[in-house]
Formats: structure tokens, sequence, C-alpha cells
């Protein structure tokens, strides 16, 4: 072994191997255990989030693998249609060219060209963090198998008469030139105006005021409506409008959904343009106007001067018309819910236009019936209340969008407008007895990505056809994902699972948090905290990193904001961690349902986690030397104290990890395994086996020999008890020692069980005497000034029976460990001593010859009045409410924490000056 870890010199090497070897296929023994990966757009770069939810799912994988499952972890990409097409599209702008120029046959090739060349990107940085997916069953959603399956449940459906074509209000995108489903619009706070215009009543007076936030559509107002039961308006009620602008005339009627409280009571109608207004307009029969192109410009239904003209622009001459016409009540600032698409970001339209839906009811019913018996799990459960509220209120599903990219729906029309659904034209013309002289046009839009993702649990294991991996592994065991999508997959895999494999896709469903910044803050390009796990992992200098962090911002401002925070937090760039101190760091945090705050200091403990988990090993192997590893457990009379504690403290942290790791406390198994191997393991045990090793009078060869069996026989199942969550330095480790095992890698070998160690109680309770005993020593040196390296005597007061049967079990481990010549008990009156307690007994370091006491409590009264100073300080600031309701959260935190430690050391000094006071 190297004296130091380095793994940028391990990390490729170990997984090309594991990959050539095959170790990541299914192994065809034990029961199965499979997992789907959320296939990653494949525009996509591997962000935060995807480290944080691939670590989670390799460790689940990787520890089934090693208890003898059958084990799959089936991997693939998603075409992802709009954020593909936007991706070329953009291309082909820079160039000079556009899709409409190309045609769609050509585009589309563009697309297989960039996706082949340019796709792979993802797929890669998931090998660079370690994933154990089978990649030789990658699959990618428009894969031709998987385009069939597609194509089989549109057909499916639509024979089931659970898919219709409609002409209904949808929401538009004016600059992709789609539709969208609601769960694709992100609602925008934004600051903006309402307008209160005078609707004048025919052949009267009089007029009605009537408030909008978007003037352009008074052009397709088809009524105005009040409540009812509004006492000032129901005279009103029958009577006609005369449309401003347009002078069409236009009723008044009576609805319930109108609030007579809100603003004047009286509500514009525009059913083309406006959901609420849709369903009102269905009640009363109205006309539906569409005012609007594709592309959000008025449209020739309205025969005036605002032809043309784009959205805004009419807006604008709208108002100034008003105005002039002396119909403009007033124009108040408004806080508007602005919808934009989560693509382009463009302010959407409702919009009426044919599209393809999928009809849900039916489809929920099952979906929420099966969820409700406790068949399917969410862990944490509470995301199932929000599974509930989404799915009872289901509305049904707009598939259809206005795309070349994608999914081709499987339609094609006859030149009356008649819809045929089969696999193809020739199909069709046979199923629906169609004559060669009937001219059929296919369908021009492609499906949602997310119909396609919907059957990813059985379509990537080979569906429709009835492979070995189809009746292996479906239905899988978990889906690890994010609350952010548990509405746009998860629901609709449940439902389509159900429907077509008569099973759910999955019996768990793992919800992680979001990855943040160290402040709680989350990532994004605009606050310039993005961080490339691949960057963490392998390092990345300054100046890299801030053009990553500025690169395609338009605002030169905010970019001088990034340059200066950048600069500020990473002075040297970042350095390298390496996969496995990432990926303990994200286990570690993995809290079920928590958001995490991810800080680089964090990972750089973790860092050295992994080198002292290295320095040990090379501790053992230096003292190892021409020792068989014997994987047999010795017989629990043969072991030494130390021996039988580690042991038994392993099997502890086994029990641990199998408990934590069915209920998905990632954090436990994570938190337990660092207090294992830092703690016991190095801290304790391998100084515990120094003692013995080095020993010249105390133990025998047979004792040594049977040491060094115990520290292979341990660090074996340490090592393969780490492997899932850092499985590089484990993989280097562990080959570099001459395990018995007929496994050629770690990978592959089996977790370690605790019934394969020898337990026992009462040595974990003496052991933990001792610690107790030479920590009490330690903490008196550190607080007396006492230097480590000089030997002291200690002496005894009050000790009982059993203290002094535990100080003969151990004398000689307390005495190597604290440094210690003698150990003597007394009974008369003490001489000047520090003194600590332990149980009843007393702890005595007599202090003659060690310290000048006299001037050491100078310096500690000295001491104490400036931490005094300092704590009064921080409280007088603590205690002025209104600085901390001023104060950043963080501030207030950071001086709560340090009023704490102050307190802490103000307690131990005041301690230390009354212990040198006694006697």
């Amino acid at each position: 072994m190297d004296k130091s870890y380095n793994p940028s010199s391990i990390e490729n090497k170990i997984y090309d191997s594991w990959e050539k070897s095959g170790y990541f296929s299914p192994s065809n023994i034990g029961d199965p255990y499979c997992i789907v990966i959320p296939p990653p757009n494949v525009t996509g770069t591997l962000h935060m989030g995807h480290a944080f939810q691939d670590t989670i799912m390799d460790i689940l994988v990787r520890y089934h693998r090693m208890q003898g499952r059958n084990t799959l972890w089936q991997v693939g990409t998603d075409h992802a249609g709009i954020a593909t097409q936007m991706v070329v599209e953009r291309q082909l702008e820079q160039s000079g060219s556009s899709r409409l120029e190309l045609g769609r046959e050509a585009f589309i090739s563009k697309v297989w060209d960039w996706k082949n060349k340019s796709g792979t990107t993802i797929t890669a940085q998931l090998k660079r963090m370690g994933s154990s997916t089978d990649w030789t069953k990658e699959r990618f959603t428009m894969d031709d198998d998987l385009a069939k399956g597609v194509q089989k449940v549109f057909i499916k459906l639509y024979e089931d008469k659970l898919i219709y074509r409609g002409k209904r209000l949808v929401n538009w995108d004016p600059i992709l030139l789609t539709a969208l489903s609601d769960l694709e619009v992100n609602q925008s706070e934004e600051p903006g105006e309402i307008w209160h215009f005078k609707y004048p009543i025919e052949n009267s007076d009089e007029f009605l005021i009537v408030a909008t936030t978007r003037p352009e559509t008074m052009l397709g107002d088809t009524a105005v409506a009040v409540h009812p039961d509004d006492p000032k308006y129901q005279k009103y009620i029958g009577k006609k409008i005369i449309l401003p602008i347009s002078e069409r005339v236009i009723p008044i009627i009576a609805d319930d959904y109108v609030d007579q409280d809100f603003g004047s009571g009286c509500v514009k109608i525009t059913p083309a343009h406006d959901f609420n207004d849709f369903e009102i307009g269905k009640r009363h029969d109205l006309e539906v106007i569409n005012i609007f192109t594709k592309d959000a410009k008025i449209n020739s239904n309205v025969d005036n001067k605002y032809k043309g003209l784009d959205r805004f622009e009419a807006r604008k001459s709208i108002v100034s018309d008003m105005d002039k016409l002396g119909l403009l009540e007033k124009i108040e600032d408004y806080t508007l819910n602005v919808p934009r698409g989560d693509r382009s970001g463009a302010i959407l339209e409702p919009y009426i236009t044919d599209q393809w839906y999928v009809s849900t009811e039916k489809l929920a019913k099952p979906a929420i019936d099966i969820v409700k018996s406790g068949e399917l799990n969410f862990v944490p459960h509470n995301w199932s209340k929000t599974y509930f509220e989404w799915m009872e209120n289901i509305q049904d599903w707009c598939i259809s969008r206005q795309l070349w990219w994608g999914h081709r729906i499987p339609a094609w029309y006859d030149e009356q407008g008649n819809v045929f659904v089969g696999k193809s034209e020739e199909d069709i013309r046979i199923k629906y007895n169609l004559s060669r002289v009937e001219k059929l046009k296919q369908d021009e839009d492609v499906l949602d990505t997310w119909f396609s993702s919907a059957l990813w649990p059985f379509s990537s294991l080979g569906w429709p056809n009835q492979t070995d991996d189809l009746k292996t592994f479906y239905p899988t065991n978990v889906l690890v994902t994010g609350f952010d999508i548990i509405f746009f997959w998860v629901a609709r895999m449940i439902m389509m699972g159900l429907y077509f494999m008569d099973e759910l896709p999955f019996k768990e469903v793992y919800i992680h948090g979001l990855v943040r910044d160290k402040n709680g803050h989350k990532m994004s390009k605009s606050k310039g905290n993005i961080l490339d796990p691949i960057d963490i992992i392998d390092g990345i200098d300054l100046d890299t990193l801030i053009r990553k962090r500025t690169e395609g911002l338009m605002q030169p401002e905010m970019a001088s904001k990034i340059i200066k925070d950048t600069k500020k937090e990473f002075p040297k760039g970042i350095p390298e961690f390496g996969v496995d101190a990432l990926r303990f760091t994200f286990a570690i945090q993995a809290t079920t349902g928590r958001d995490i705050r991810f800080d680089l200091n964090r990972i750089e403990g973790y860092r050295n986690f992994c080198n002292k988990l290295w320095n040990a090993a090379r501790f053992v192997k230096l003292n190892t030397e021409n020792i068989a590893h014997n994987s047999n457990p010795s017989p629990q009379e043969s072991l030494l104290l130390p021996d039988l504690w580690i042991q038994s403290k392993l099997h502890l942290l086994l029990q641990s990890i199998e408990k934590n790791i069915k209920i998905y406390r990632i954090d436990l198994v994570a938190n337990s395994l660092y207090e294992f191997v830092w703690n016991d393991f190095c801290d304790w045990y391998l100084e515990l086996t120094k003692s013995i090793l080095y020993s010249t009078d105390h133990f025998s060869d047979d004792n040594k020999k049977q040491i060094k069996v115990n520290l292979l026989n341990v660090l074996d199942k340490v090592l393969r008890a780490l492997h899932p969550i850092i499985p590089f330095i484990t993989e280097e480790i562990w080959k570099s020692f001459n395990f018995v095992s007929s496994k050629r890698s770690i990978m592959v070998s089996s977790y370690p069980k605790k019934e394969s160690l020898c337990y026992d109680k009462i040595t974990i309770h003496k052991i933990e005497w001792m610690q107790s005993f030479v920590t009490n020593i330690r903490q008196i040196r550190s607080e007396m000034n006492i230097a480590p390296k000089v030997q002291i005597p200690i002496l005894l007061q009050d000790a009982s029976e059993g203290d002094l049967n535990l100080l003969n079990e151990t004398s000689v481990f307390i005495k190597d460990m604290a440094n210690v010549y003698e150990i003597k008990t007394i009974t008369d009156a003490p001489p000047l001593s520090a003194i600590s307690l332990l149980g009843g007994m007393k702890i005595l370091i007599p202090l003659a010859g060690l310290i000048d006491i006299e001037s050491e409590r100078k310096r500690l009264e000295k001491k104490l009045i400036q931490i005094q100073n300092n704590l009064s300080s921080v409280d007088q600031r603590l205690e002025n409410e209104d600085f901390k309701s001023k104060a950043p959260k963080d501030v207030v935190e950071k001086l709560v924490s340090q009023s704490e430690l102050l307190s802490q050391d103000k307690i131990k000094i005041e301690r230390q000056i009354e212990m040198m006071s006694l006697n």
C-alpha cells in the first residue's frame, strides 16, 4: 500500500475493472432486487441532486448485491422532448438555420446526431460517481422496442376509451408553440397592474366597472358576469353590454363563481382565454372567440386595427384607446401570479386547441386505493398525503405536444377529419377497411415526455415482450426520487403499472430532499451557487470555476456578484476530494425527506475519514505480515479482552445497519460506520493492540498472533461493511490483503453478518470503564497543561471492589494509553492533586513537580476574566430584541453557538481553579 491515499490514482482503473468483469450484471442467484434509475434527460449533466440520488441508489444496490440478492440497477436516459428540441434548435439558430428550414425528417436526424455525440455526458458522469448500474442493459426512451411499448399503450388506452381528442383550453407556450400540462407551468409572483374599465349598458347611460389584468383579452369577451345574489346588480341580469372597441353586444349573466366582494363584483368573461371563464362559458352556452395566433399575436377573428399586433403591443394600444374613449376608470399596482413555461420561461396563454388527453379518473382510483391499503409505502410516510391531494383532484392529462422530437402520436386522419388509431398507416387501412385511394395523414404532434417515462419500470425491462428480466425483476423493489416529480412521474407510473401489468411498479417510494448550498439556499445558475459534483471529485481551479458559474449570464451585475462570492468562498478553487468522500458526505446527510446543506468543510472531514481508514489499514498490513487470514470465528474464550470488545462492538454495528437500511435511514448507517471506524476501531482498538504487539513482558507470542488474526478478521468485515458507501477505497485496501475469499472483488463478496462475531455485553462494560478512566486522565492533562509525554502517577480514592477488579483486567492498557507509571489506591488524605470522578471513585493526579501551581492559578484567573468579558458582550447582543429581529438568521445562530462555547469554557476554567484550591 502507498503511504498516502490518492483517490485519482485508483478510482478510474477500479471502475473499469468492475465493468469489464461484469460485476454490475445480475448474478441470477438469490431473490431478485431491482431499482430503476429515474432516467436523467439526455440533454443533462450530473448536478448535485443527481449525485445525491444516485449515491443513495448505489448504496442500496451494492448492499443487496453483497447480501446475495440477484441484483439489477436498471439504467437509461430520457429523450426529454422539449428540452432536447430547444438545445438543437438553438444550435441551428447559431449556424443561421432553423427547424422549419430543415424540415421534420432532417431535423429529427440532427437531434439523433446530437444525442449520439453529446448525449453520453451524463452516462460518463454516472460512471465517475461509481454507479454500479448494468450498462449492458442501458435503455433510451426512444429505443425501437420502448417506442413499440409506447405505441401499444396509446392504442390500448384509445380502444378502452381512456384516450380521446378534444378541443379544450390548454396552457399554450407561444415560444415553443406547444401545449403544456399543468405540471409544466411555473406560477411566478410578479409586479403588474390591474385596469378598471367602464363597460356601457345597451340603451342606457349606465355602465358596469370590470377589472382585468389582461386588457387585450377583452377582444374575446362574450359576457359580463355578476353573482345572482348581489343586490347591486340584480336589475342588470339579462341586459346587454356594448363591448367597447369591438362594438359587439354581449349579455350580463349571473353565476355563482363570481366573488361579489372582490373588486366591483363584475367579471368579464373570455371563454377562449381563461380556464374559469371557459367553464362558465360552457354553463351559459357562450360563444368562444379565440383572439390569438399560436405565437400570441392578435388573429383574424378580430377585424380591427389590432390584428397582427403582439399581445403586449395590443394591450398598450387598447388601454390607450379606452382612455381616449373615457372608459378607463383607474389603474392600480397589482401582484400577479404569472404562468410561465418551465422550459422556455415564456408567459403562457390559455389557448383553445385540439389536443389528445388521457382520461384519468378510471386510472387514478386503483392507484389511490392501493396506497391507502398500505401495499405501496411512501418513505417518509407524510408524502402519501401530497400524493392523495393531487390524485383525488386529478384532471385529465393533456398528452400531445406540438413538437417534432418525441414519440409521434399513432393517429391518422382522412380528408374528412376522421381519426384512426393504429400501429402504422398499413395497419390502419387493414384494421378499418380503408381503400388505397383514401388519403391519410399522420398526426403531426408527439407525446408528452412523461407519457413514455410513465412506462419506464416495465418498458425498460423489455415490455411489451415477456423478457426474462421482466419476469424476474418486475415489480421492482423501491423507487428513489425527489418530491418534485411525485405528480409528473410517480403517480403516472403507478397508474400505468396497475393498468398494464396488473401490479405495482415498485413496493416502496423513497423520497429524498433537495441539495442546497451551505446557507440553505436552492442551488441555481442565477444565484451562482451551483456545484458540479465532478469538480468536487477531481478538483477545479478558481478561474475555471468562475467561468463555469458565469457562462451564459446576460446581466453584468449578476456576473460581477457571482465572481466576488466565488473568490471569497473558494479563493484557491476546489481541491480534489475523490468520489468516496463525496459519497460519504451525501450518505451521512441522507435523513429521510430532509433537504441537505452542502458544505465543503464537511466533505473535507470525510476525506480525512478516508485517510484515517487508509492509515489504519497500513498499520494492520505492517503488523500482520506472514499471518494467514482466517475468516472462521475464533472461540470466545480464546479472545483477548480488546478482541472480544471490538467484535462485540462490530456485532452491534452490523445489527444497527441491518435495521436502519430496511427503513432507508442511510444517514444512521453512515454515522454508525463513521463512529465505529474513527472511534472504536482506530482511536481505541488499534491503540489497545499496540499494548499487546509491542509488549515485552505481559503478553505471549500466541497472544500477539491471536490479536493479528483478529486485526485481519475485523478489518475485512469493516471494509465489506463500508463498501456500499465508499466503494473505491475499500476495494483498493481489500485487494491489497490476502483475505480468504473465492471472490476477486469486494463488491461481489458477502456482506458481513453479525452471527460470525462474538458478542459479550460484560466485555463492552469493561472497556467502557477503561475508556472513561483514560479519558479522565487525558482531560486532566489537557486542563492542567501536563504534556502527554510526561509520565505520571495515579492515586485512587474510594475505589470499590468492582473498580479494583476492572482495574486488575485493564491496568496494562491504562498505563500504556494514559502514559502512567503507577496506579495506587489510598485511604489517607491525598496530596494536592487534580481530581476526576469515575462513578464513586476519585482519580487523582498529584500536582507536585508537574506544574507551578501558583503561576497556573494566576494564568487561569486571568483567562477567566477574559472569557467572562467576551461572554457578557455576546449575551448583551443576544438579549437585545431589536438586534435579534433585524440581524440575519445565520449571524444570530453563530452568536448563540459562541455563547454556549464560552459558557462551557467558563465552567471548565472555574473547575480548574477550584481543583487547585482543594486539599
